[in-house]
């Protein structure tokens, strides 16, 4: 497991660049460079259960279970991985779910009208490579919404 950093500063309010980020409607926007189906399942609440979902290339629902460990709005958002979605099925047990445990953090820093988003995430080795050419591009996204 590594732990990876991104950034991206965006010229919008804190509030805007926070609501784009976790919202409804514009979550799947920004997360469209990950799964062009990206969606999540949950609520963005502390102690809450969320499930990032999309499907594949055979129309099969798949992703990520988490849990909101924190969530200070509109500075921070910590999400713990628990395991994977397959289909209708939680893995939250076994080596499979252990290979994807880990945090994903979101802080949100203001100077005037921009805001700083930092991605602090851990990933495992299959993904270091994918994570590190696309979440960049997920930022940028983020920041075309916003701004």
């Amino acid at each position: 497991m590594e732990k990876m950093q991104f950034k991206t500063t965006i010229s919008a309010a804190v509030s805007k660049v926070f609501d784009t980020m976790i919202g409804k409607d514009t979550f799947k926007l920004w997360t469209t460079v990950f799964n062009p189906s990206s969606d999540f399942e949950g609520e963005w609440k502390k102690g809450s259960k969320i499930l990032f979902v999309g499907t594949n290339e055979v129309g099969k629902k798949e992703g990520m279970v988490g849990i909101i460990r924190e969530l200070d709005r509109p500075q921070f958002v910590s999400i713990e991985y628990i395991g994977l979605l397959d289909g209708e099925n939680e893995i939250t047990t076994g080596s499979i779910a252990e290979e994807w445990a880990g945090f994903e953090n979101y802080s949100f820093e203001t100077s005037g009208n921009q805001t700083t988003v930092t991605v602090d995430i851990d990933v495992n080795d299959q993904m270091r490579d994918y994570f590190r050419e696309t979440y960049p591009k997920a930022l940028d996204k983020l920041k075309e919404i916003c701004e």
